[in-house]
C-alpha cells in the first residue's frame, strides 16, 4: 500500500465512524480526538473498521499509532509491505 491509499482508507474509515465529518480539513498532524471530537467508542469503532478494510491487524498497543492522520498511513504503509 502506498501512502495515498493509506490516506485515503484512513479518511474513509472515519467518515464511515463519524459520517459528516469533515476529513478533507483534517491536518496531518492533527489528533482525530481534537479536531473531530471522536470519543472513546467512536475511536474504537475506527481502529476496528481501518483494520477490516486494510486486513492489517492492529493490537492495543498499536492504537497509540493511529491517533492522527499522518501517523495512521504511516502505520498503515509500514505494516502492508
Amino acid at each position: 500500500m502506498n501512502r495515498t491509499d493509506a490516506l485515503d482508507m484512513v479518511r474513509e474509515s472515519i467518515s464511515t465512524v463519524i459520517p459528516g465529518a469533515d476529513v478533507t480539513g483534517l491536518g496531518p498532524d492533527d489528533t482525530f480526538r481534537d479536531v473531530l471530537e471522536m470519543d472513546s467508542l467512536d475511536f474504537l469503532s475506527f481502529v476496528e473498521v481501518l483494520s477490516e478494510r486494510s486486513g492489517v491487524r492492529i493490537d492495543d498497543e498499536d492504537t497509540t499509532r493511529l491517533t492522527t492522520l499522518a501517523d495512521s498511513a504511516d502505520f498503515l504503509v509500514a505494516h502492508t509491505r
